[in-house]
C-alpha cells in the first residue's frame, strides 16, 4: 500500500486518528490475553465429560453464543447443596473456554448459594464493576477484567456462567431458546 501523505515514515497520520489510536488498542487486546488466560485455554481444567460420584445428583446445561459460535456444555454433581465436581465441554475462543476452564475451579467446594453469589460476581467483574474486578476472593478469574473494555468479548466470557446459572436453577435448556 503506498502512503500519499508527506508525513515521515512511522509518524502519526492526523487525518486518520483511528490509526493513531490502535497501539492502544493493541495494548489493551494483548492485556486480554494474559499468561493466565492462555494457560487455560491451553491447559483447560474441568474440560471433559462428567463422570459423577455415587450418590450426586447432576445438573447441566448449555450455553452458545450465535454471534461467534462459542458453546459451552456444563455439567455439575452436587452432594446435597454442594458441588462436589464440575465439568465442561465445548469449543470456541479462548475467552470463553479458559472462562469454563477457570468456572470449574472456582465452583467446585461451593454451595449452591455461594455459587449463585459467584455468577453474580463474576458477570458484575466482566461487565467492569471495579469492586468485583477488585476482590482478590476471584482469584484467577480477576484476568479475564479486561473484557469489560470489549463488548462483544463480555458474552464470550460470561457464557460458562449463563450456563451455571441455568443449570443451578434447573433451566438446562435456556441457552438453546436464547443463544
Amino acid at each position: 500500500m503506498t502512503d500519499v501523505t508527506d508525513r515521515p515514515k512511522g509518524a502519526p497520520n492526523a487525518a486518520a486518528p483511528e490509526a493513531a489510536a490502535r497501539p492502544d488498542a493493541d495494548a489493551r487486546l494483548a492485556a486480554i490475553y494474559q499468561d493466565i488466560i492462555l494457560d487455560h485455554y491451553r491447559r483447560p481444567r474441568g474440560k471433559g465429560a462428567l463422570d459423577a460420584p455415587e450418590g450426586t445428583t447432576t445438573l447441566a446445561a448449555e450455553r452458545r453464543n450465535p454471534l461467534c459460535g462459542d458453546e459451552v456444555s456444563l455439567q455439575l454433581a452436587l452432594d446435597g447443596d454442594v458441588v462436589r465436581e464440575a465439568r465442561f465441554t465445548g469449543r470456541g475462543c479462548s475467552i470463553s473456554q479458559a472462562s469454563a476452564s477457570m468456572l470449574t475451579q472456582a465452583v467446585r467446594g461451593k454451595t449452591r448459594a455461594e455459587a449463585e453469589v459467584l455468577v453474580r460476581r463474576f458477570v458484575a467483574l466482566a461487565h467492569g464493576d471495579a469492586e468485583a474486578a477488585g476482590d482478590k476472593a476471584m482469584g484467577e478469574m480477576r484476568a479475564l477484567q479486561g473484557v469489560a473494555r470489549f463488548p462483544a468479548r463480555i458474552r464470550c466470557a460470561t457464557l460458562a456462567w449463563g450456563a451455571l446459572d441455568d443449570a443451578l436453577k434447573g433451566d438446562a435448556n435456556r441457552g438453546e431458546r436464547d443463544g
